[in-house]
């Protein structure tokens, strides 16, 4: 197949790049802005017309949350608008599409995780394009298949667990929220089952994956120090309402990964782990 991957350049999209010598048969278009402007839908139909293109998973969004708050037009471009012109192109061509989405689709007051079948409820600008983006592709493509995730980092960009590490080394002391509890996803796991879906083929629809477990954010704080062998940074738990932000975050955005794992036989690894192993790799970077 010949497949599109969108947003090559961030976390999601460096961690495919990373698989694609495991799949020779298939032959992957890796862009990001500066290749294709995906909020132009004459460019979008362009490119995927041009390139024959069979499928395309869409790991471009616009992800800062903060600013998002006050940046609804470029985000709603790039989080609604651009999904669905994926969607509409590449129906055109009887192809399919995984779109990636998130956790805050819902507004957190739960305290169970959550399925596939809860009903959305939003509670930021970034929630809403995203929720947004999935209805759009849903309607528009046949064989859209949506992933929702959480939490994510990797070895590549700016994530959670790079700003840890930093901080940890440069400060006595750091306060982290404990009672924001979800599930960090490292990204290497997810493009490992994107890749795993795609073999298998498309079954549509929306699905969970994050890692395996359950922390708040002072936890992962907590793990990240200790794996990396941090002892000189002390981390305070702090509630949300003393580290007040631009938009509101889940309180509790656990998924429940019950469908994807039975769906496709996935063997999910446990946050820790998958911790570890990234946290091995960017010190070896270094």
């Amino acid at each position: 197949m010949n497949i599109l991957i969108t947003g090559c350049n961030g976390q999601l999209g460096n961690e495919m790049q990373l698989l694609e010598d495991k799949y020779p048969q298939h032959r992957f278009y890796n862009t990001d802005v500066n290749e294709l402007d995906i909020t132009n839908q004459l460019a979008v139909a362009d490119f995927i017309n041009r390139n024959a293109i069979d499928g395309i998973v869409n790991c471009a969004a616009y992800t800062a949350v903060d600013k998002a708050e006050s940046n609804q037009k470029l985000c709603t471009a790039l989080n609604t608008e651009a999904p669905a012109y994926l969607a509409m192109e590449i129906e055109k061509r009887g192809g399919w599409l995984i779109q990636i989405s998130t956790d805050y689709v819902f507004n957190g007051k739960s305290f169970v995780p959550y399925t596939e079948t809860d009903t959305p409820c939003p509670d930021s600008v970034y929630g809403s394009t995203k929720l947004a983006g999935e209805l759009g592709v849903s309607k528009f493509c046949k064989r859209t298949m949506i992933i929702r995730t959480a939490w994510l980092y990797s070895t590549f960009g700016n994530n959670f667990v790079k700003t840890m590490l930093r901080l940890g080394r440069e400060k006595e002391q750091l306060g982290v929220v404990f009672d924001q509890i979800g599930t960090p996803t490292y990204a290497r796991d997810l493009a490992v089952a994107i890749m795993a879906v795609i073999e298998q083929g498309i079954k549509p629809g929306v699905y969970n994956f994050s890692n395996e477990g359950v922390c708040s954010w002072y936890d992962f704080t907590k793990a990240i120090h200790r794996i990396a062998g941090i002892s000189t940074c002390k981390v305070r738990p702090l509630h949300t309402a003393e580290y007040p932000t631009p938009a509101v975050r889940p309180h509790y955005s656990v998924l429940d990964k019950t469908k994807i794992k039975n769906e496709y036989g996935l063997d999910i690894p446990y946050w820790e782990e998958s911790l570890a192993d990234c946290i091995e790799k960017l010190l070896n970077n270094n």
